[in-house]
């Protein structure tokens, strides 16, 4: 029985969340100068050379490049790195661009320049494709929705709050999207099957059914699994994948080992990376009784059960230790 493959889909989506990612695309470069030197004396240069998550959105190399520019502007990345999630993701922050300098509007400008006409070129290709099937011109302006295209020749407040949000907005539907997807998913492997098992003669079925409950039954058995985020699970991980003394088990060390950015927080890939010991317990790539696709959207089911637990997209050090 064959069941379309959607894992490239799939995996172009992973790592794109909620609207933390823009934080962390705020946050992940903005390490302070203190820090830099303390930690990279001898090369300075390092601080530049932080990736930050793709995002996946349409817009994502001008959301990056945007940062980028205001990166270089000492009183914006001040006032960033003092700013909290709520100011970011209100597009507050936007004011403080009236007090960038001259070379850094420049720039925004020759951005803003180019991602306009990228826009263009885009939606005059979709409007020459869809002459025949008709037009939905609501969904083609929706394309300029992160930037003020009724003044395309100058990066104002207003085109650095609209991508904000814009990117807020878009980043908070993506796992609800994916969730959608995978339910999709389940629904149409169930349909597969159930057609597949109409093509066969009634001894031929009672196997098939016979076969796939057997491989129910060995999915489900499986070692016992800890609590997402509990000290149960932490401590495996420090065993098992660290491979330190549980004896030695200190909660401080941990933390250090596994915030692989040194932000001090552990973000969303950095948290999942945590869930990998627990899911190899129930999911074997090996195994035909393992679907994957479902072990990936378990992973997020975790990820999103320790978030809420924490209150915050971000666990930083003081939460984890509480």
């Amino acid at each position: 029985m064959e069941v379309p493959d959607i894992r490239m889909h799939w995996k172009c989506v992973e790592l794109s969340c909620c609207w933390l990612l823009l934080c962390l695309l705020l946050a992940a470069e903005t390490v302070p100068i203190d820090k830099i030197k303390v930690n990279k004396v001898e090369e300075p240069e390092v601080q530049a050379t932080v990736e930050s998550p793709d995002t996946g959105l349409y817009y994502d190399r001008y959301l990056r490049e945007v940062i980028d520019v205001l990166e270089t502007d000492r009183h914006f990345r001040d006032k960033l790195q003092t700013a909290n999630i709520d100011e970011i993701k209100s597009g507050k922050l936007a004011k403080e661009l009236n007090l960038v300098s001259h070379l850094v509007r420049t720039k925004l400008d020759e951005l803003k320049r180019q991602e306009v006409s990228r826009l263009r070129m885009l939606i005059k290709a979709k409007i020459d494709a869809q002459q025949d099937a008709g037009i939905d011109h609501h969904a083609l302006l929706k394309q300029f929705e992160h930037l003020n295209h009724q003044n395309p020749h100058s990066f104002e407040p207003e085109d650095l709050e609209l991508l904000i949000k814009t990117a807020t907005s878009d980043l908070e539907n993506y796992d609800k999207e994916r969730h959608e997807e995978f339910k999709q998913y389940e629904m149409l492997k169930e349909h597969e099957r159930r057609e597949y098992l109409k093509t066969l003669d009634e001894e031929k079925r009672k196997e098939e059914e016979a076969r796939f409950d057997e491989m129910k039954r060995r999915h489900q058995d499986h070692p016992k699994i800890n609590h997402p985020g509990s000290k149960d699970q932490l401590k495996e991980v420090w065993e098992e994948t660290d491979g330190l003394d549980p004896e030695d088990f200190d909660t401080k060390t941990f933390f250090k080992l596994h915030d692989t950015n040194g932000d001090g927080f552990l973000d969303e890939q950095e948290m999942e990376a945590l869930f990998t010991k627990e899911l190899e317990k129930i999911y074997d790539p090996n195994n035909e009784e393992d679907d994957m696709i479902e072990m990936e959207e378990e992973r997020l089911r975790m990820r999103e059960h320790v978030m809420k637990e924490v209150l915050d997209c971000m666990m930083s050090r003081k939460e984890y230790l509480i």
